[in-house]
């Protein structure tokens, strides 16, 4: 491995930490949720009023102002030197916060009519609540937009690790207000706390700002050749993004009409869980890949633009494939663990722990899609992720209303699974068919051992939790039916993975021989 992988590897693997602290510490904010709200009106009404604002500015500009902007940064930043791109960065901090501050007065001015397109199930008093906690949180998007802007320009100068942080602040402002403030201002005090914990994403990362060199020129100019470019590429990609909120939009309504809206929280938390689960290593490794593809494609190194796929994706699914069955051999034990007790009795356990058996179905896809689509923006096509998006949503509408009559929140979560797969599969297509993919004869053999060790470790899995349950009890139990299980289950996996002679397990290997 050379000096450049390695420091790449470093990268990555200090992101990843980084990532899977503030996930843990997310964990923490939903389980206090959980046991202080249950499934409940105000929990329901709550994570609606949450969901709403994430989910516009999702659909508007997460992704869309890291995809627009850092092909366009590095551009910048390449042919017309550093002061021109630093000015270009203010610019669009700029139009970003303007746009997202129009969009929290309009959010705010229409809470009602939101309430009822997410949440159509809810009779009048959850609703109502659901209205009121939305105008609270809707700022939300104005501090997230300028928060993302900000990771954009950082990520740009190879500066990972304060992006990955901000989530961490933000959850520990948020898991502060429950043994301090929530016996005293309840639901409503704790939106607030959202709302502050939100801004400080933005606020952390002023100081690496100015360490980098970045002054702040204000411009609201759209006419200039960068900005022109941006809103050229942040359309179609805005578009190709929205699979992922709407397809909660359309699960959130769905599960609206489950169980007296119970169904929401149990969706909510399962996707939560998921996302962070899988997201900890995959967005680690796409947020470090994703800068060095847009200076590839700009420097047109196409080989080495390919190789990075490539590896990447072997790399990934590696882990993320066995990650699943893994999550689903034990995901009713997950979910009693973190959500358990309190107001979150056996039923919600029994229900949500379903939802995320099923939803985790759909990780390899999440893992491809997120991995390719980088390759898709690198190269300034946002086309592309847009259709293989618009199909995955229909994919979604159609099996959530062939499925939920009979599967309930289940069929919520298969067809979230199903849809995040199709999506993937479509954006591999033109890759292949232009021979620019990942997939060859050894790639296939490689992720057949993979599944092979996986299957034979989720029944390992399976039978040491049966032999651990009931030998312990409490929040002691809990987390040793999880704890022993899984680490059996590794040593499964990776025995199989290396007689199988996988270059990763044999990495592994390699390591662990010279540390002895």
């Amino acid at each position: 491995m050379d000096k450049s992988s390695t420091k790449q590897v470093k990268t990555i693997s200090t992101v990843m930490l980084i990532t899977l602290l503030g996930k843990l510490l997310g964990l923490i904010r939903d389980r206090l949720l959980a046991v202080n709200y249950g499934t409940g009106m105000y929990a329901s009404a709550f994570l609606t009023a949450s969901r709403i604002p994430r989910v516009f500015f999702d659909m508007l500009f997460a992704s869309a102002i890291a995809a627009s902007f850092i092909p366009i940064f590095s551009e910048s930043l390449q042919k017309k030197g550093r002061e021109h791109a630093i000015r270009f960065a203010g610019n669009f901090i700029t139009v970003i916060g303007a746009l997202t501050l129009i969009l929290t007065i309009v959010g705010i001015i229409f809470s009602g009519g939101l309430v009822d397109l997410f949440a159509k199930g809810y009779d009048a008093q959850t609703a109502a609540l659901s209205v009121n906690l939305t105008r609270i949180m809707f700022p939300t998007i104005f501090f997230t937009g300028i928060a993302y802007s900000f990771v954009g320009i950082l990520q740009s100068f190879d500066e990972f690790n304060i992006p990955a942080f901000i989530s961490v602040l933000s959850n520990a402002v948020i898991i502060a207000y429950y043994p301090t403030l929530n016996s005293r201002f309840g639901i409503y005090g704790l939106a607030v706390a959202f709302l502050i914990g939100w801004s400080v994403q933005a606020i952390v990362q002023i100081p690496s700002l100015h360490k980098k060199g970045f002054r702040y020129h204000p411009s609201l100019s759209v006419k200039n050749d960068e900005m022109k470019k941006v809103f050229a590429l942040m359309l179609p990609v805005m578009v190709s993004t929205w699979v992922q909120p709407v397809m909660l939009t359309i699960n959130s309504r769905f599960a609206s009409y489950l169980y007296k809206g119970a169904g929401v929280p149990a969706i909510e938390y399962s996707t939560n869980l998921y996302l962070m689960i899988i997201g900890v290593f995959v967005l680690s490794v796409t947020n470090v890949i994703f800068p060095k593809l847009s200076r590839l494609e700009v420097s047109d190194q196409k080989e080495e633009f390919r190789n990075t796929i490539r590896n990447t994706m072997h790399a990934s699914l590696f882990f993320a494939i066995p990650l699943m069955f893994g999550v689903m051999a034990l995901s009713y034990e997950i979910i009693d663990l973190i959500y358990g007790g309190g107001e979150f009795g056996k039923k919600d356990t029994a229900m949500t722990g379903w939802a995320l058996f099923f939803t985790s179905l759909g990780m390899i896809g999440y893992t491809i899609q997120n991995i390719i689509s980088r390759a898709y923006f690198a190269r300034q096509d946002g086309k592309t992720p847009l259709l293989a998006g618009g199909i995955a949503i229909v994919c979604d509408l159609l099996l959530c209303f062939a499925l939920v009559g009979k599967l309930s929140v289940s069929g919520l979560a298969i067809a979230s699974a199903a849809a995040g797969t199709v999506n993937a599969v479509v954006l591999m297509i033109p890759l292949e068919r232009r021979g620019e993919g990942f997939m060859s004869k050894r790639f296939v053999w490689d992720m057949l051992k993979v599944t092979g060790a996986s299957a034979a470790m989720y029944f390992a899995v399976r039978l040491c939790a049966g032999l651990v349950r009931g030998a312990v009890g409490g929040i002691a139990g809990k987390f040793l039916v999880i704890l022993v299980p899984t680490i059996a289950g590794v040593l499964v996996f990776f025995i199989l993975a290396y007689i199988m002679r996988l270059d990763e397990a044999k990495a592994v290997g390699n390591m662990i021989r010279r540390k002895k």
